[in-house]
């Protein structure tokens, strides 16, 4: 009965100073709020890398692993408890969407939106043009590199494994709507429901 209260009770100090919804329309509370959030999301986005260089573990499998589950169980335990005590699925299955569109849009737009807007206003720096040069580190054999099209500068993202993760993903994914088909078409399933 104690856990909760006591490790909440530093996030209800700091929210403390959030204006009441009913001052400025609710933009008060709105803009403290997403403030507040942004913070926290730095802090944690820290605390998740130094757990990963002190664990010798890469950026990109402490994003993918620590990160992404910490980020999905609060809406994973949300939708199962819409799933179990509503007559249908609808607000489950609306709260898995909203989510992920939240963690997608925001968590990729707002970064590579502001990278974007960076790099247009401050053009190339030696350490880009390093990087992103022919034969750079972030290059390997591609040609011709981002500097030469680029000679400007630009914000780039270096594909990586991306190619793989949206593999695993998309077979995944059409493995789970195949089994939600076939559970439907012979057994008359549905989701949601007591």
């Amino acid at each position: 009965d104690w856990f909760i209260p006591i490790i909440s009770f530093p996030f209800k100090i700091c929210f403390a100073i959030c204006p009441p919804p009913h001052y400025v329309g609710g933009w008060a509370c709105f803009i403290f709020a997403i403030a507040f959030i942004g913070l926290l999301t730095a802090l944690v986005g820290d605390l998740a890398a130094l757990l990963g260089c002190a664990a010798g573990i890469d950026d990109f499998t402490t994003a993918v692993t620590l990160v992404a589950v910490g980020t999905s169980l609060p809406d994973t335990f949300a939708s199962k408890t819409a799933a179990r005590d509503e007559p249908y699925a609808d607000a489950s299955i609306g709260n898995i969407t909203g989510s992920n569109s939240v963690n997608v849009f925001l968590g990729l737009g707002m970064p590579w939106l502001t990278g974007s807007i960076y790099w247009a206003c401050t053009g190339a720096t030696e350490k880009w043009t390093r990087n992103y040069g022919p034969a750079g580190p972030l290059m390997g054999d591609i040609t011709p590199s981002i500097a030469e099209l680029y000679p400007d500068g630009a914000f780039a993202v270096p594909a990586g494994d991306l190619a793989f993760s949206v593999a695993v993903f998309t077979i995944c994914a059409f493995l789970c709507l195949s089994m939600l088909v076939i559970r439907r078409a012979f057994w008359g399933g549905e989701l949601g429901g007591p």
